[in-house]
């Protein structure tokens, strides 16, 4: 029988009782991925500008070099002007794409040759450097330079102003060009990270997850503080429920104590009280007063035997959150156990037969701890069997799990009452007019659990109860 607290449905059920917000890892996500959306986006307008700026740049450079290809190729001759267009101006120009070129040549003011819609720059360019900018020419965006050239016309010094403009297709191509493989890159960036936020989501959140599952896989009684390793930001969420865990173990350290000594007090005066009801019974002569003091040596046992089983819950609970495991022997453990119950079976006329394996049966637990379980099952056999009955003590080993099973022929335990004997103070229907505490399978239950064991009952084939209390081998 396993506690219900500690089976592999109870972290949902836990989950349920808990009123649940948003989802860290949920924000975390969509807050990775609206950062890597802005790292994108903010990528690809990066290269695009460049690009553009780098292609400008690139057109510019040519342009620069063709104006000043151009304006070498005027000649002035018998007062007459005489342009011959150079061929590295067009094999310059060809190389930026299959782009349109426009030129004017303008002297004093009139425009000598070339277009004459093709607009100049508002400020006349000096020192021989070219100026660029953009303008448009029937419609079409172009991008110009301009520069001015002195020459010796007319017997006096003159200066002409040249323009050279070129339509820009094939810059425009060689930026979509390259906004395009931005596109795709900031594209594979935002896909690559979908998983990457998933990853790093889980990364961040993993240690609260381990603290969660360290702790639900504790047992009701494991009050130890919480001692993983957690990043700093998860200090002050473990100090305080760390401080919580050494307050609750304070306040249970207090009941045990208070019930270990109401127990010790109770039963000091009990045994008192039945040392002089034996005396009197001894020395009585009336059979109604002997009747009498039979009864109440038969109350001042019982409730001996409860205040034990309080002692001895106490003792359970205590243990029960240590590591103090080592190796036991059941055969042996279960050797001394009969031998000293024996004398009580046999005042109840009861016969124990026992059987175990010619080889040792080793677990890895705590030797008292196991010794009050069993002896509560046994102790539970004897109290609720009948006279001239037998009960059966069986040690099993079954692939890596040993299993003590204790038979009997007593009164039997109804199938309603299976599930509710485990809690504390649970007795079943058709023993209470036998004096109980109701805490023997309450501490087998808790013992159990605590050694990663099972106990259950059922009843047995012909009348009686089966007991199987089972642990891991070493």
């Amino acid at each position: 029988m396993t506690d219900p607290a500690r089976g592999p449905g109870s972290l949902p059920r836990r989950l349920a009782a808990v009123g649940l917000g948003g989802s860290l890892q949920r924000k975390l996500i969509w807050q990775f991925l609206a950062a890597a959306a802005l790292a994108a986006v903010t990528l690809f307008l990066a290269i695009r500008v460049t690009a553009d700026r780098a292609a400008e740049a690139a057109q510019d450079s040519v342009l620069a070099a063709a104006t000043l290809a151009l304006s070498e190729g005027l000649l002035a001759e018998d007062d007459e002007l005489d342009l011959d267009l150079p061929p590295t101006v067009l094999s310059m120009l060809s190389a930026m794409g299959e782009d349109q070129v426009f030129y004017r040549v303008v002297l004093q003011g009139r425009t000598v040759t070339g277009y004459e819609n093709l607009a100049l720059p508002a400020a006349i360019p000096t020192g021989g450097e070219p100026v660029f900018y953009k303008t448009s020419l029937n419609g079409t965006p172009v991008r110009a330079a301009s520069l001015t050239r002195t020459i010796l016309f007319d017997g006096a010094q003159t200066d002409v102003q040249f323009a050279l403009a070129q339509t820009r297709h094939g810059q425009a191509a060689i930026a979509d060009a390259i906004a395009r493989r931005a596109g795709f890159l900031g594209i594979g960036f935002f896909v690559l990270a979908v998983p990457m936020s998933l990853l790093a989501a889980r990364a961040i959140l993993g240690p609260i997850g381990q603290v969660a599952d360290g702790v639900s896989r504790r047992g009701p009684q494991d009050l130890r503080p919480v001692a993983e390793r957690v990043p700093p930001e998860l200090a002050p969420f473990i100090a305080a429920l760390n401080g919580f865990i050494r307050r609750l173990r304070l306040a249970h350290s207090r009941t045990e104590t208070f019930i270990a000594e109401a127990a010790h007090h109770i039963r000091t005066p009990l045994s008192a009280i039945r040392a002089e009801a034996e005396v009197a019974l001894h020395e009585a002569g009336d059979d109604n007063i002997r009747t009498r003091l039979r009864r109440v040596i038969r109350s001042a046992e019982e409730c001996s035997r409860s205040a034990s089983q309080l002692m001895d819950h106490a003792l359970v609970m205590s243990r029960s959150d240590r590591e103090v495991r080592g190796p036991v022997e059941l055969g042996a453990l279960l050797d001394g156990l009969i031998a000293s119950m024996r004398p009580t079976a046999d005042l109840r006329e009861l016969s124990l037969r026992w059987r175990r394996p010619d080889e040792p049966v080793v677990v890895l637990g705590d030797r008292l701890l196991l010794e009050t379980a069993l002896r509560n099952i046994l102790d539970n056999a004897i109290k609720y069997s009948n006279p001239d009955d037998a009960i059966d003590l069986l040690l099993e080993v079954s692939g890596r799990e040993a299993s003590v099973s204790v038979l009997d022929r007593g009164r039997g335990i109804a199938k309603a009452d299976l599930a509710s004997l485990a809690p504390r103070f649970q007795r079943g229907e058709n023993v209470r007019d036998i004096v109980g505490s109701g805490l023997g399978l309450t501490m087998v239950t808790e013992v159990s659990d605590s050694h990663d064991g099972r106990f259950r009952l059922e009843p047995r084939e012909g009348g009686g109860t089966c007991a199987h209390f089972s642990l891991p081998l070493a």
